[in-house]
């Protein structure tokens, strides 16, 4: 006989209030561990793949953690040095291009953007704020993640946590079953699942749909020579796991830039816009598909909650822990509401009465 639902609870609270004062207190001895496991569970699909072709886990593993460094490699010394460079480009051409902005909307519009009116003050009022925080933001901002990079134990513990959690996944896996109490082994192993099918097709799906997207948009704008298209297309491509969001923030900042670099030449702009529909173009009917698939997902207000309420209580480690906890929570509502609809409080009465009419 299982434990009563009262008991339950206290066990599970516990461990739950458990991880939460593990985030509260290890934070920022727990991270490099953190994102190791984020790496381990993403490249365990890759790694199951090549162990079905017929390498060993340690061959497979090595293969992946060698082409991981690779990667790292050249995006360390040819993406990210341009990135930051042209990140704090457009933030020092900002207040200019704003200045521009206002002055084409003056010339057009001067009854609106009267010396007296609220639109003119509030437009001045942005661009002051622009031209006092914008600098200051992208400094500590590159100098913030240049800290987080350099550091030399964070350098060394991701690769080698990634790599053992990597070569030992499907043993941790086994012995976390073989823990599992046996009156509701089913029941959570159900559950595992399908939270695992819900992590699976966003992070794993998801955000690799992110960094495609991203790399396309990058490149096109570049080709196309829009100033700043590398910061725009990573961004748009940073946050298309929010449907729609990163495809109309991302386009309407790209067309904008076009609007002022490529003005009288409706050629240029219209390829701007041709690069940003073809991407959803892709993203709808062939990336999502293939790589998310019907999995459930994570509503995107749910999501943006989660990553806003955990971002500011724990800081970064909170950001990577968000998606886990509200896919596991979103998964626990509905075995929750699952519940609820047979138990005989939801049903009542009348229907087991009427059941035997």
């Amino acid at each position: 006989m299982g434990l009563p639902v009262r008991e339950q609870a206290k066990y599970w609270g516990a461990a739950a209030a458990v991880f939460l004062l593990a985030l509260w207190f290890l934070g920022s001895v727990i991270l490099p561990f953190l994102i190791g496991g984020a790496i381990a569970y993403f490249l365990d699909p890759v790694a199951n793949r090549m162990e079905r072709l017929g390498l060993s886990r340690m061959a497979a593993t090595a293969i992946i953690s060698v082409a991981a460094l690779l990667i790292f490699i050249l995006l360390a010394v040819l993406v990210v040095p341009l990135l930051t460079q042209q990140l704090l480009a457009l933030i020092n051409a900002a207040p200019a291009i704003f200045s521009q902005l206002q002055a084409f909307l003056t010339a057009r519009f001067p009854s609106i953007l009267d010396q007296t009116s609220v639109v003119h003050q509030t437009l001045i009022s942005i661009g002051d704020t622009i031209k006092a925080q914008g600098a200051d933001f992208a400094n500590r901002l590159i100098s913030s993640a240049l800290g987080v990079i350099n550091a030399a134990l964070f350098i060394v513990v991701v690769p080698v946590v990634a790599f053992y959690l990597l070569l030992d996944w499907s043993r941790m896996i086994a012995h976390l079953d073989s823990w599992l109490p046996r009156d509701y082994r089913n029941t959570i192993r159900g559950l595992g699942h399908e939270i695992d099918d819900v992590l699976a097709g966003f992070v794993r799906g998801q955000l690799t749909v992110c960094a495609i997207l991203g790399t396309y948009y990058a490149v096109g704008l570049m080709l196309v020579g829009l100033q700043f298209g590398l910061v725009v297309g990573a961004f748009a491509g940073l946050i298309t796991f929010i449907p729609y969001l990163g495809a109309m923030t991302g386009g309407a900042l790209a067309i904008g830039l076009a609007l002022f670099q490529f003005w009288g030449e409706p050629g240029m702009i219209v390829a701007v816009i041709g690069i940003f529909a073809v991407g959803q173009f892709i993203e709808g009917n062939i990336l999502s598909p293939a790589l998310v698939g019907h999995s459930v997902g994570l509503h995107p207000v749910w999501l943006l909650f989660a990553l806003s309420a955990f971002g500011t209580i724990f800081g970064f480690v909170g950001l990577l822990v968000a998606v886990p906890v509200a896919a596991t929570l979103g998964v626990l509502a509905r075995f929750g509401v699952r519940q609820y609809l047979d138990s005989q409080l939801y049903k009542g009465v009348s229907d087991s009465d009427a059941g035997g009419i």
